[in-house]
């Protein structure tokens, strides 16, 4: 990754924006959509992808939240010892996300295990055992509206978005066979490094077939278990302040308020979680300005809704298993392994 920072091109957001419709698009279908060759395409991509500007990665299908258990933790360090606690936390696999926020020794965390059971050990007796975390506070979610993986910039024309969107695939009978093998897991920590990687590559890094390959990523993106996004370096393209709500809403009006809130641009999560304040929102901003701007929003939408606390995010630290630099580039990969036992949880 080279050392200069510069600024994401509008030719660069087109290309992201793209990938994010179509994670994996063809250079050609991605050229045709875009007005240029497929050299050009695969050339601006490989600049950003070597860059750690922008990356395609798996992430969490929609079916797979009913299998699995989340959470959102907020963890104190002590003084002076945060970007220690970091680090040690960085590593393990059950943590997707880490964001410094809310104060110089605050850490907002996502958290995500195969099971209720594993998420009680992991933040009962792992997290409080780390050396320097003072406090953990554990919020389950309970129902997600939005994760991030779905969250779009608006960096393409209508016609080009119409190109690229994928056609819905046909319902089909997913009972008994909504889970994730050894294989699976293998395949999915292959295409944590490189959502792009190609079906023959993965299969000869594994020791399978490549019609192997396929027709699991196939199976599992149908099963709603596995999905593919492209993330970017926010702040580079113009998106440096994530905001993260606390709100309280009436049992009766969660699901109308939440599905409205997942339909903002500036939406990147939005799920119901444990706890007095039973909703979580995250938005994407331009300027910290837009804070307030949001919020009333959120207020004029729906006046039954109580925000009770706004935090905003100094630094991501980590996204999704991406380890960023302080301008949102990725450094390093630590691939989540939600299934992995907690026993090994910082192994």
């Amino acid at each position: 990754m080279q050392d200069d920072v510069r600024a994401l091109s509008e030719e660069d957001l087109a290309l992201i924006h793209a990938l994010q419709l179509r994670p994996r698009a063809s250079w050609t279908e991605l050229g045709q959509v875009l007005g240029i060759d497929p050299v050009t395409v695969a050339r601006r991509w490989q600049r950003l992808d070597d860059r750690g500007e922008a990356w395609v990665c798996v992430s969490p299908g929609p079916a797979l939240f009913d299998l699995v258990c989340a959470a959102y933790v907020d963890i104190d360090c002590a003084a002076g010892a945060t970007a220690t606690v970091v680090a040690a936390l960085a590593g393990h696999p059950h943590m997707l996300t880490l964001e410094r926020s809310g104060g110089s020794n605050r850490i907002l965390a996502t958290v995500a295990t195969r099971d209720f059971d594993q998420m009680a050990r992991y933040t009962l007796d792992v997290l409080p055992a780390v050396p320097n975390v003072v406090a953990v506070r554990t919020r389950i979610v309970t129902h997600w509206f939005a994760e991030g993986g779905s969250w779009r910039i608006d960096a393409l024309a209508p016609e080009q978005r119409d190109q690229l969107r994928t056609p819905a695939a046909p319902a089909s009978d997913v009972r008994g066979r909504r889970q994730v093998t050894e294989l699976d897991r293998a395949m999915i920590d292959q295409l944590y490094g490189d959502g792009r990687a190609s079906h023959r590559a993965i299969a000869t890094a594994l020791g399978t077939s490549s019609s192997t390959v396929k027709r699991r990523i196939d199976e599992l993106t149908r099963l709603g278990l596995l999905s593919f996004r492209c993330d970017f370096a926010r702040p580079l393209g113009g998106w440096p302040v994530a905001v993260t709500f606390c709100a309280t809403a009436p049992t009766a009006a969660l699901s109308t308020i939440g599905y409205a809130l997942i339909r903002l641009p500036q939406t990147r999560n939005c799920a119901v979680v444990s706890g007095t304040h039973n909703l979580v929102v995250q938005a994407g901003l331009h300027s910290v300005a837009e804070v307030t701007r949001f919020e009333n929003q959120l207020a004029t939408m729906h006046p039954e809704l109580a925000i009770t606390e706004r935090s905003i995010t100094l630094r991501h630290e980590k996204l999704l298993g991406r380890i960023l630099d302080q301008h949102g580039r990725s450094k390093a990969v630590v691939p989540p392994d939600i299934w992995r036992d907690i026993s090994s949880a910082a192994q």
